[in-house]
């Protein structure tokens, strides 16, 4: 029997209104991208004032961060300690701001943001995840 746990729409509702609460609460213009475990975009929130470019960066944090099973900050920390190879990986973004979603130890999407300080879009994706935890 498979049971693969899914992330669904609800779930990218709940995540993403977390995540604006945050960026509200600081006053960061940004743009919220959740993902499902193919990569496949659920949801996403662009708040007013935030750069249209933001938009892309988003959808594709959320996308490396579920492709790869990882913060895309693990880049971002690999390109600065020069290991220049993994700018050559297909389908990372070496800036933080992509978190996978796991629950139960399944990857079941992934969020990213995109429009502020890339730690301050972490800091975002971050309040939306705990907002699933919390919901349990």
């Amino acid at each position: 029997m498979n049971n693969k746990l899914i992330l669904t729409l609800d779930d990218a509702k709940m995540i993403t209104a977390a995540a604006e609460s945050e960026a509200r609460r600081n006053d960061w213009p940004v743009v919220i991208a959740i993902v499902d475990d193919g990569a496949h975009l659920l949801h996403l929130l662009r708040l007013d004032n935030t750069q249209f470019g933001s938009i892309d960066v988003a959808i594709q944090k959320a996308r490396a961060a579920i492709a790869f099973r990882r913060p895309t900050k693990v880049w971002e920390e690999h390109i600065s300690d020069g290991r220049m190879r993994y700018l050559g990986l297909p389908g990372t973004l070496p800036i933080e701001g992509g978190l996978p979603i796991t629950v139960n130890g399944q990857f079941i999407g992934a969020i990213g943001v995109s429009g502020v300080r890339s730690n301050e879009d972490a800091q975002i994706a971050q309040a939306g995840l705990l907002a699933l935890l919390e919901a349990g």
